[in-house]
């Protein structure tokens, strides 16, 4: 396509030589006729002075006075009678002795005299004549100058000559400016096309910069303007579509867009843990093709045929596990009521659903657990109002028991509270340096007797002069529960190890025991309240089945981290590294 500035100077161009040339025809025309008045005027005077001065000339000299005013003329010279007699001649070649007069310059010839301009009969060539009357006293005749016309074509050639290289000069001239000019007004058009092409673009960075006060310089002006207001607003839209994408990246549920043919339009990353797969691959595929679970499938549909709000609890099968899942799906009404898709959010509940079992098997626990002394100490009392109490050796036997129960309510009881004090949220150790050492064997010392009354073998290996940051008295809590968990799990005649060692910036802690051990499926959930591995052997020992629970909080309170390792029939080792400084939060 011819740009602009090319049809501007074209058009320029093309313009200019149509004027130019009109132009110079005029000038032509008008300077050739110019020439030929004023020759026709010199030879009208000349003729008319002539015409005079023959009147006084003889017949006989005639000849002579035609031929001296050729010489001083340069002119032909033809003196006739008013019949065409020819009285005298200057050309040569004009062998007739009669002239014909009836030609347009003795036609029109008046008492000035006539001219024109016409082929010789004589010589063949085109000539300007002028005739101008004489009077030869009682007889009338004609005076006739001649003039080649080739005289006025080489005139009338260097004429065109002239308006040819004047006007090739001025064309030259005009066409430069006009480029220039052209240039000068097609340059910041061009600049704004520019700009406006990398707008259309994209590019909002894109400016012209013209400094002229006109029309195009408001125009160029204009186009920076609109240029940044649309950065402007590009950079607030991707600011908050960038905003908007780490929203939905980062939520903590899975968001679907389906539009209203079914295709999937939007799927945020969290969805890849849901369905266990590559979503990203999703986009743009009808729902049913890669959704593989029939409720949510069903869900859909139903949203999609009754356009209404649906809320259900699904399951989906992820990382070989049961994902628990509250889903909720709207559908999205554009204008005039007309549904343009709609959008599900998937939230894992599985957690909460873990609590509410949590919740439940604690509710059941605490209540078996009450249950049991309370069952206990009722029965007993009940058989002794009976008429047992008569009895001395059954009532010291039932008031034994009822003593047992009581301790062991109590110990329940006492652990519920410390639990609770544990867990709550302003529960602060009681920071200062703890001799580790110290404290490790006050506790070994402690628990000897247990050890010795069921006939367990403990060896131990302790570091000398271990300090740490933490506190004294919940360390101990924290070795003893672990070591009446090992002596509880361990049978007769068993092992028991404990050891504390200092490996790098921590202080570790290990119990180990050659008891019944933990399947790895039950190591999760040792730490739940009131979780046994053994039931029955836990609850005949007097456990509370809080230990492990409250040694879970001790160590997270120090910033520790505990780790078990087990295997059924073999044993248990618990693992519990604290940092040998305290930690800041």
């Amino acid at each position: 396509m011819m740009k602009f500035r090319t049809r501007l100077i074209f058009g320029l161009l093309i313009v200019i030589l149509f004027v130019m040339a009109a132009l110079g025809i005029l000038i032509g025309q008008l300077l050739k006729g110019f020439y030929v008045e004023q020759l026709e005027e010199r030879l009208g005077k000349e003729a008319s002075l002539a015409s005079l001065a023959i009147e006084d000339v003889e017949e006989n000299n005639r000849q002579e006075f035609a031929e001296d005013i050729m010489n001083r003329l340069d002119v032909r010279v033809t003196v006739l009678k008013e019949n065409g007699e020819v009285e005298a001649e200057t050309e040569e070649k004009a062998s007739s002795t009669e002239v014909d007069i009836d030609v347009p310059e003795f036609e029109e010839t008046d008492d000035f005299g006539g001219t024109s301009i016409r082929d010789s009969a004589a010589t063949g060539n085109e000539l300007l004549f002028y005739a101008a009357p004489v009077n030869f006293g009682d007889d009338q005749g004609y005076l006739r100058l001649a003039m080649p016309v080739e005289r006025i074509k080489e005139v009338n050639q260097q004429i065109w000559m002239f308006i040819a290289i004047s006007f090739s000069l001025a064309f030259i001239v005009i066409m430069t400016l006009s480029y220039r000019i052209a240039n000068q007004l097609t340059r910041p058009i061009g600049q704004v096309t520019d700009v406006a092409n990398e707008l259309a673009k994209g590019n909002f960075k894109a400016r012209t910069y013209v400094g002229s006060k006109d029309e195009i310089g408001q125009l160029t002006r204009s186009i920076n303007i609109l240029a940044y207001n649309l950065d402007q607003i590009t950079s607030r839209y991707q600011t908050q579509q960038e905003r908007l994408e780490t929203l939905i990246d980062n939520m903590g549920s899975g968001l679907i867009f389906i539009n209203d043919r079914g295709d999937i339009t939007l799927i945020n990353q969290y969805c890849k843990d849901i369905f266990d797969t590559d979503t990203d691959q999703w986009l743009h595929l009808v729902y049913h093709k890669v959704i593989e679970d029939q409720t949510l499938i069903k869900l859909i549909q139903q949203i999609f045929l009754t356009e209404t709000k649906v809320r259900r609890q699904v399951q989906l099968n992820s990382r070989l596990e049961v994902h628990h899942y509250d889903v909720y799906g709207a559908p999205i009404v554009g204008e005039k009521e007309r549904l343009r898709g709609i959008v599900l959010v998937l939230h894992d509940i599985t957690e909460l659903k873990k609590l509410e079992q949590v919740r439940k098997d604690f509710v059941a626990n605490v209540s078996h657990e009450l249950k049991t002394p309370v069952t206990s100490l009722k029965g007993f009392t009940e058989t002794l109002l009976d008429g047992a109490m008569d009895d001395q050796k059954a009532r010291k036997q039932f008031l034994d028991i009822i003593w047992k129960e009581g301790d062991r309510l109590q110990d329940l009881i006492t652990d519920l509270l410390e639990l609770s004090r544990i867990e709550q949220e302003f529960f602060q150790l009681n920071w200062q340096s703890v001799d580790v050492t110290t404290a490790f064997q006050e506790v070994v010392d402690l628990l000897g007797p247990r050890l010795k009354e069921k006939g367990l073998e403990l060896t131990v290996n302790k570091q000398e002069n271990l300090v740490m940051e933490g506190d004294t008295a919940r360390f101990k809590q924290i070795l003893i529960n672990l070591m009446n968990n090992a002596i509880v799990y361990t049978p007769e005649n068993g092992n028991i190890h404990a050891e504390v060692i200092q490996e790098g910036m921590f202080i570790v802690l290990i119990v180990q025991d050659s008891g019944i051990g933990i399947s790895k499926e039950e190591w999760p959930r040792i730490f739940e309240r009131f979780y046994r591995v053994d039931k029955d052997r836990s609850r005949n020992s007097g456990g509370t089945g809080l230990g492990l629970a409250i040694v879970k909080h001790l160590v997270e309170a120090h910033n520790g981290s505990i780790d078990v390792e087990s295997e059924k029939d073999k044993g248990t080792t618990f693992k519990i590294y604290f940092p040998e400084k305290r930690v800041k939060e």
